[in-house]
């Protein structure tokens, strides 16, 4: 694979109606939106230029990079409200399809795809995530101490990601966890809170996390703990598990 057929993997069309909004007001409403792979892990999206509304003020920023070229960075303007470096635009690009385009910064704005909105970045359309209920045991242990023991536990298989064991609350040792201000969001999920474990004195810090209130789509883990497999050891019917080296959750 060429570079340039390499590059092209990574953007791709999509036939969702994406609205963009700043504190309510319209910036920008599109039905060809792109999905661009900026990182390997997820996309983000760029609006055709002409399905702009707000006005692109530049700012003096500029980017490079060797697949895109150079950007030139904007200042995002509607109504009076100011979105300051919250847009950029490779209008010099070798690829028509982001030489009119823009890419405005996900997390200065409020999105929408058809009239749902969307959280902390679109969903990869090549990924899948499937929660399955299972009566295979899962144990957890943190330094030798089994702080989870569950036999219906739900088994989370999010494509290129480890699978993740939610285990009942009645099942893990609450009296080892307490409650960390760590949060963090998935598109795909929702809203996470933390525990720390402590064992024997040792803390082990945000190594559990529960989403008490999933997306829709994620509602068989609502209420359930799940652990890191990076940080701990399960077993899954008695047989140890490898620890990933993914950091994702």
């Amino acid at each position: 694979m060429t570079d340039t057929q390499r590059w092209r993997a990574r953007i791709a069309g999509s036939s969702k109606r994406v609205r963009v909004y700043l504190r309510g007001r319209l910036v920008g409403d599109t039905l060809r939106p792109l999905l661009v792979w900026e990182v390997p892990y997820y996309p983000t999206y760029y609006v055709p230029f002409v399905d702009i509304s707000a006005d692109l003020e530049p700012n003096g920023g500029s980017e490079h990079h060797d697949g895109r070229g150079t950007a030139t960075g904007y200042d995002v303007v509607v109504d009076g409200l100011r979105a300051e470096g919250a847009a950029v635009r490779y209008a010099d690009s070798a690829y028509p399809d982001l030489k009119d385009a823009v890419r405005l910064e996900f997390g200065a704005f409020d999105w929408f795809e058809e009239d749902e909105p969307i959280f902390v970045h679109p969903r990869d359309p090549y990924s899948r995530v499937d929660i399955l209920a299972s009566s295979r045991n899962v144990r957890v242990e943190v330094d030798g101490v089994t702080v989870a023991d569950s036999s219906s536990p739900r088994i989370l298989f999010e494509t290129g990601l480890p699978a993740r064991y939610y285990l009942p609350l009645p099942d893990v040792r609450m009296d080892l966890l307490t409650p960390s201000d760590t949060h963090s969001s998935c598109p795909y999920k929702g809203t996470a809170d933390y525990w720390h474990v402590e064992v024997e004195g040792a803390e082990h810090r945000d190594i559990v996390w529960i989403y008490r209130t999933p997306l829709p789509e994620s509602q068989k883990i609502a209420g359930l703990a799940c652990f890191y497999n990076e940080k701990v050891d399960i077993f899954v019917d008695g047989v140890l598990q490898e620890r990933p080296d993914t950091p994702f959750s």
